[in-house]
């Protein structure tokens, strides 16, 4: 007893326990993770009633009441004895955990007194170590110090007896020997350099410095003599100067810059006097003759003086480089005086023969002597098929440059042309002018190929090449010339020619279209007639004559089509083309002018001569089939006795279809995507058309409207095979396009399908024209009620019933709710069924109609 007491108590504070305890839901669900059970008892959301319920479901399992009980306390009895068992090794895990931490405490404990006792014994160690090195380290640096006072000594002698040489050997000039010990007392001064404050090291670096002085002075005197003197044109190249000047590349860099730069000036002495402005050799046409002065005066002074001088020095590369500015100086002195004598031929010519010039030396020296380029010229690199990615040369003012010379010579001679390369522009514009009207011209005498079925693709407009290729040319002779404000301004020259191209030569150049409307009396006779008609079959046999008697509309030859064809075909190469040129002029144009080129504008225009093309396309079919369509609103249709095979406007509009199509697809063979657009066009106005003319046929007998469900169904077949229509290759269409002729002929064979549903009861035709045209109004109500012929009293209840079906769509469109048939119908059409039962099966006599339609229509397929 005392047993099952403890067991009570142990689980009433067991239960306390889980009832204080609640863990949030994610850790419930990280438990369960962990620890899965399938043990109701375990489960966080244990309901104690519904799992009695479970172990006693009936009266009858009571007499197990015992034996649950027993295997319910035998259970927690092992519980128990389970969290028992933890509990003693959670204890005796926690003895062991204190007894290793004293351990560890304790071997801690001793470790610090052995480091404790290394780290005495090291300082005593220490200080051993220092008391035996202490004479040591005294000595040493005694040694430096007496090593630093010879060394200093050594340089001071070195350096008085180079003093007192370098004075001797100056005065004898004996610059051979002058160059090493001139070295060496540069060398040994560097090492007194600290010490200066000195007063006989000061000394000495005066004496150093005034050698170098009376050096500097002694040998540009001596260069002057020899090349300035009396006897300078009997001079030959010496030994002695050749000497100084290795002495001179030891001296100050200043000095043999200034020496070179009166060497170079010196020697363009002569071209100065030659070409001054003021001479009539100075003018642009005498260039070459400049260029050629500097190759014979070069060659001269190499065979006599190349040798006295050391080849680091480039006296060549820098006469050369004096003579650019010189003349660079010169060409703009007299451009700016003789501007208004600069025409683009010799302004082209004089900057041929600079580029040129500036290509040769860029060859032939390495341009060390340049510190900074000016405005390099990029090298041409065309690829790709159109004429701005060829391959070949384009021939021209201006060859294009073969091989991309140093940045450093580019424009050295050539930047002086730029403040005129406007007049090269304004040529360039009046040069497209003329290209321009040259185009019209050749546009209105020369016609396109008419392709017919089978041949290549319509060809695209030479003009088109031929001003591309021109843009090639004037964009590789500009980037030659400047890639600055030149560059951009040409970019604006493209565009305003690229507009104009796009009006006057495509846009203009489509031919007219126009229609006539049909004579009045040929009309009437074509409405007389085809009332007249009783029969499907009369009306198949003379709706051919009566057709071409009422038709008279001024449409596109086939001459005309090819044309229009052509200039697309010329207006997508233009847009394509452009973007090409858009980037390349990017290239081209110096990165802080990118942002400057700009061709969308232009695109634009292509692209809205594209559209006009494809419209005018478009509106020739439609304008053929015209006639047909408004013939088939002026037949009888209820008088038809019988349905035979597809009217005669069917087989009008098909024949016009299967005429056109072929020869537009053959022509825009190149551009599929936009004979794809076409076909997408003309069916989005065809379609809706075909509807609107279909409602004009009224009154629609049934046997009527069977007919025109029966054409309506030969419409959608053509259609459908529109793209592929004459071809010997079969297409699949694109999925768009199947859409847009699905969608809308379904829509024409669903309003024909209506007017056939019986009109009595009248609920029940409202049902049917809800289901077959959902999306409705109505407006379109309307027609489908004249077309049945119903009477105005008639056509009111019908229409009260629609607009309350109206409503209570929209009703539920905005409160979201299920849409269901209004109540007000579905009583009346109940009650309209109560008072005439035959008409019960009037829907199933029509379904069956409407069956044998279509068994009809496809054995005439």
């Amino acid at each position: 007893m005392d047993r099952e007491q403890e067991y009570l108590e142990e689980e009433d504070s067991a239960l306390g326990a889980a009832a204080l305890i609640n863990f949030p839901p994610e850790v419930q669900r990280a438990i369960e993770q962990v620890l899965p059970c399938e043990d109701p008892l375990a489960k966080s959301d244990f309901d104690a009633v519904a799992y009695i319920n479970t172990l006693f479901p009936t009266e009858q399992s009571l007499a197990n009441l015992d034996e649950v009980v027993a295997r319910m306390e035998q259970k927690i009895l092992s519980i128990d004895e389970d969290i028992r068992t933890v509990v003693r090794n959670q204890s005796r895990v926690g003895k062991d955990g204190k007894a290793a931490l004293a351990d560890a405490q304790k071997v801690i404990e001793h470790l610090f007194l052995q480091v404790r006792d290394i780290k005495m014994k090291a300082e005593q160690s220490e200080a051993a170590v220092q008391q035996i090195t202490r004479d040591i380290k005294q000595l040493d640096c005694a040694k430096r110090n007496l090593t630093s006072a010879i060394t200093a000594l050594n340089h001071l002698h070195m350096l008085a007896q180079g003093v007192e040489s370098l004075k001797a050997l100056i005065e004898k000039r004996k610059y051979g020997e002058i160059v090493m010990p001139l070295q060496g007392v540069q060398q040994v001064m560097e090492h007194f350099k600290d010490f200066t404050d000195i007063p006989q090291i000061r000394d000495m670096s005066v004496e150093v410095q005034s050698i170098h002085v009376r050096l500097e002075k002694q040998i540009v005197s001596d260069f002057h003599e020899a090349f300035e003197g009396p006897n300078a044109k009997h001079f030959t190249p010496s030994r002695q100067l050749a000497e100084a000047c290795l002495v001179v590349s030891v001296l100050d860099p200043r000095v043999k810059e200034g020496l070179l730069s009166w060497l170079s000036d010196l020697q363009l002495a002569e071209y100065k006097h030659l070409f001054h402005e003021n001479q009539d050799s100075a003018w642009l046409d005498n260039i070459e003759r400049r260029y050629s002065w500097l190759k014979k005066h070069l060659m001269e002074f190499e065979d006599k003086f190349g040798p006295m001088f050391p080849p680091s020095w480039e006296i060549s590369e820098r006469i050369s480089v004096r003579f650019c500015e010189v003349t660079r100086t010169q060409l703009s002195n007299v451009m700016s005086r003789r501007r208004h004598e600069i025409d683009v031929k010799l302004l082209l010519f004089a900057i041929q023969r600079t580029n040129s010039f500036e290509n040769l030396l860029a060859k032939r020296f390495v341009g060390m002597t340049i510190q900074k380029s000016t405005n390099p010229f990029e090298e041409e690199e065309p690829r790709g098929l159109n004429p701005f990615e060829e391959d070949e040369a384009v021939g021209g003012a201006l060859e294009p440059i073969k091989t991309k010379p140093p940045a450093s010579f580019s424009g050295l001679i050539g930047q002086c042309f730029i403040p005129y390369l406007n007049i090269y522009i304004e040529s360039i514009d009046r040069n497209l002018a003329d290209l321009m009207d040259q185009f019209v011209q050749e546009l209105k005498n020369t016609a396109p190929p008419v392709i017919t079925e089978g041949g290549a693709a319509c060809a695209i407009l030479p003009s088109c090449a031929d001003l591309f290729v021109f843009y090639k040319k004037c964009l590789v002779q500009c980037a030659q010339l400047s890639t600055e404000q030149p560059m951009v301004d040409l970019a604006k020259l493209f565009q305003k020619y690229l507009r104009e191209y796009a009006i006057r030569i495509l846009q203009n150049g489509l031919p007219k279209l126009c229609t006539t409307s049909s004579s009045l009396s040929s009309m009437t006779n074509l409405t007389r007639d085809l009332r007249d008609l009783s029969s499907a079959a009369g009306l198949i046999q003379n709706f051919s004559m009566l057709l071409k008697e009422g038709d008279q509309v001024t449409r596109y030859t086939k001459e005309e089509q090819a044309k229009v064809c052509s200039i697309l075909t010329t207006a997508e190469y233009c847009l394509e083309t452009t973007q090409q040129l858009e980037e390349k002029l990017k290239e081209k144009v110096a990165p802080q002018l990118v942002i400057q080129i700009k061709f969308s504008s232009e695109q634009d225009i292509f692209h809205n001569v594209i559209s006009n093309c494809i419209q005018l396309l478009v509106q020739d079919l439609e304008i053929a089939c015209e006639p047909a369509l408004s013939a088939m609103s002026k037949i009888q249709w209820n008088s038809i006795e019988s349905v035979g095979d597809q009217s005669g406007y069917v087989t009008a509009i098909t024949g016009h279809l299967k005429m056109t199509i072929p020869i537009i697809r053959d022509n825009l063979a190149s551009s599929r995507k936009y004979f794809t657009q076409f076909c997408i066009k003309f069916i989005s106005s065809f379609i809706p058309k075909l509807i609107q003319n279909i409602c004009k046929c009224r009154p629609l007998s049934t046997v009527g409207a069977e007919q025109l469900l029966l054409d309506t169904h030969m419409f959608k077949t053509v259609l459908l095979d529109l793209p592929s229509l004459g071809s010997a290759v079969s297409r699949k269409p694109p999925t768009a396009f199947t859409k847009i002729v699905v969608k809308g002929m379904t829509r024409a064979e669903m309003i024909l399908k209506v007017v056939m549903s019986p009109s009595d009861p009248p609920a029940a035709f409202v049902e049917q024209y809800v289901k077959l045209l959902p999306q409705s109004d109505t407006s379109e109500f309307q027609k489908v009620l004249d077309m049945k012929g119903l009477r105005r009293q008639d056509q009111a209840a019908m229409l009260e019933l629609f607009r309350l079906h109206l409503q209570k769509m929209n009703y539920a469109a905005e409160e979201d709710l299920p849409r269901e048939d209004p109540p007000m119908l579905l009583s009346l059409s109940e009650s309209n069924m109560k008072a005439s039962p035959s008409m019960v099966t009037s829907p199933e006599h029509e379904s069956s109609r409407i069956k044998k339609l279509e068994k009809l229509i496809k054995k005439r397929l």
